[in-house]
């Protein structure tokens, strides 16, 4: 959601702010709008004041004798009840459509991000381990997961249709430690609380943090609930018509979780495998915290995404987005992208944003300042901590064997019962 004060001081900056966005200028509609609107009010105070001072009269007149003098004024203000009823509903559909064209614009990003189409614009910022070399030709996942019986994509579809996977045995147990895994980093080493929340959520919370109205194609709905996309979604609503003490900030929270995509618009991209699917678990990281503190915060959470690719000994890279594929609710974007051997390619495997004020805006969510009176927008920000599909597929990949078994990554031995191969046999 977006300042309407800043957009009336800094219309021709605000156009040039979504013309990065790829949009048209939009502040001369906002404001006609808006005048329309502060005008309707204008109008109503004025007439409900002399509406005030009239019925006033009215008792006076009766007191006093004079009945026709309080009949024309009664008949004088009744009218006024019905023009006050009139620009009442003026107000609510011109406040409506002014919420709604602000509802359907993205944030504005900041100064730094590089302007670009697409992900073929976006910035190489760092390149994190050594790219091993193998005396095999790598498989790519989907060809390890059925070799070894344990990740089967018939039987998925024949229950739920195309972009599903069941795993079983080996992989299914590997899944499930590297969520544990990074649950336990981040909350022990990170310093992150963690949290089961709802799947299911009503349309507001997905408001506040963008996903509504502008990406409903996107989403999963069941009744009068949305499944969650990100715990992006049911995280930072923590911060819902919230105020928070300022002392009490940053806010650090992570939950592990079912995600559920429709994947709109990707008909054809990544049709093998497990890279695109409607569902898969995900841990997610989110903080809320000062304006001051966001920027830091942000380069301090794609941190603690990357040591989780560290401790894997996953060979990674970390990408600035460009502006034509930032998100819709960031102010700016780093992507971890961690090497696929199968593939021969990074791919990415986590989006860190920081959100700024954005979503505050849009579900009220505010910091008392310590010392002060009044209240201020929070910042939000959220990133993957990581994808465990997604890195379970790197995992395979990157510690695959000649024979087609997948070495266990030390770390996860301990949430694997100390099994340290997976292989055919068990």
């Amino acid at each position: 959601m977006h300042d309407l004060r800043f957009i009336r001081d800094n219309s021709t900056d605000f156009d040039i702010a979504m013309a990065r966005r790829g949009l048209s200028p939009q502040s001369a509609d906002i404001l006609s709008i808006d005048e329309d609107l502060r005008n309707t009010q204008t109008s109503m105070q004025e007439l409900q004041s002399v509406r005030n001072t009239k019925s006033k009269e009215i008792g006076g007149m009766k007191a006093s004798g004079d009945e026709s003098g309080a009949e024309a004024i009664m008949a004088e203000v009744s009218a006024m009840k019905e023009e006050l009823a009139r620009l009442e509903q003026k107000e609510r559909e011109s406040s409506d459509v002014l919420n709604s064209i602000l509802m359907q614009l993205p944030n504005i990003m900041f100064d730094e991000v590089v302007d670009g189409a697409d992900e073929g614009d976006n910035v190489e910022l760092r390149v994190v381990g050594d790219i091993d070399s193998y005396d095999f030709e790598p498989k790519e996942h989907w060809e390890l997961g059925e070799d070894l019986g344990m990740m089967d994509f018939d039987y998925a579809t024949k229950i739920s249709g195309a972009r599903f996977v069941s795993l079983n045995r080996g992989l299914a147990k590997l899944e499930r430690a590297l969520g544990n895994f990074m649950l336990d980093m981040h909350t022990n080493e990170h310093g992150y609380s963690e949290y089961q929340t709802p799947v299911l959520v009503r349309e507001n919370a997905l408001l506040g943090t963008g996903q509504l109205p502008k990406f409903e194609d996107d989403l999963f709905k069941t009744g009068d609930h949305y499944l969650i996309p990100t715990a992006e979604v049911t995280l930072t609503n923590i911060a819902n018509d919230t105020i928070f003490a300022e002392k009490d900030l940053p806010k650090r929270l992570t939950a592990w979780t079912l995600c559920f995509r429709s994947e709109a618009g990707s008909a054809g991209r990544d049709t093998r495998g497990m890279l695109r699917q409607h569902q898969f678990y995900k841990v997610e990281m989110v903080s809320i915290t000062t304006p001051e503190q966001s920027e830091v915060e942000h380069e301090r959470m794609t941190g603690c995404a990357e040591n989780v690719l560290k401790a894997l000994n996953i060979p990674y890279r970390v990408m600035v987005l460009c502006t034509g594929d930032t998100g819709f609710s960031a102010k700016k974007t780093y992507d971890l992208e961690a090497w696929i051997p199968g593939h021969k390619t990074y791919r990415e495997i986590s989006s860190c944003s920081n959100c700024g004020d954005f979503q505050a805006r849009r579900m009220k969510g505010r910091m008392r300042i310590n010392g002060k009176k009044g209240t201020q927008y929070v910042h939000t920000l959220n990133g993957s901590g990581l994808a465990t599909g997604r890195t379970l597929i790197a995992v395979m990949e990157n510690n695959q064997n000649a024979d087609g078994s997948i070495t266990v990554p030390e770390v996860l031995r301990p949430y694997m019962g100390g099994m340290k191969v997976i292989s055919k046999e068990q």
